[in-house]
């Protein structure tokens, strides 16, 4: 393993405090919602993957199943998941986004871009490019 520098090592540190701050302004700009940040984010690994099973989503979550289990049923009762048999597996269930689930994300996703819109507006040109630049930069490092 290769030893960062000096200098990169400050750069990520910036970089992850930035990036921290604007997580905090995406998530203030999310519309309210009954759902926890635990809830919000099991739904949005539920409709990313498609279908999961519960201990597949309490894996994707970094969860133990006893408090995934909680988050499923929250989700269920609010109508925003739906329950089906496991095609090969009776004694399991796969979970799926119901589009009310689907809804929900898509107006959180409406609102947390609108946010950031509104924010890059307020940059020159040459600032939007240079973030254009770096979100690919950073798309690479995510998928690494």
């Amino acid at each position: 393993m290769v030893r960062p520098s000096e200098s990169q090592a400050l750069l990520a540190a910036t970089l992850r405090r930035a990036i921290m701050r604007l997580n905090r302004g995406l998530r203030r700009a999310r519309p309210v919602s009954v759902l926890t940040p635990s809830q919000f984010s099991a739904l949005t690994s539920i409709d990313l993957a498609g279908t999961l099973t519960p201990r597949e989503l309490a894996d994707a979550e970094r969860v133990q199943p006893p408090t995934m289990t909680k988050i499923v049923a929250k989700l269920e009762e609010h109508g925003l998941i739906q329950r089906a048999p496991h095609p090969t597996d009776g004694r399991q269930v796969i979970l799926t986004a119901s589009e009310a689930g689907r809804e929900l994300l898509g107006d959180s996703t409406r609102a947390r871009d609108a946010w950031l819109a509104e924010r890059l507006a307020d940059l020159d040109p040459e600032d939007r490019e240079t973030l254009s630049r770096a979100a690919e930069v950073l798309e690479r490092i995510a998928r690494s």
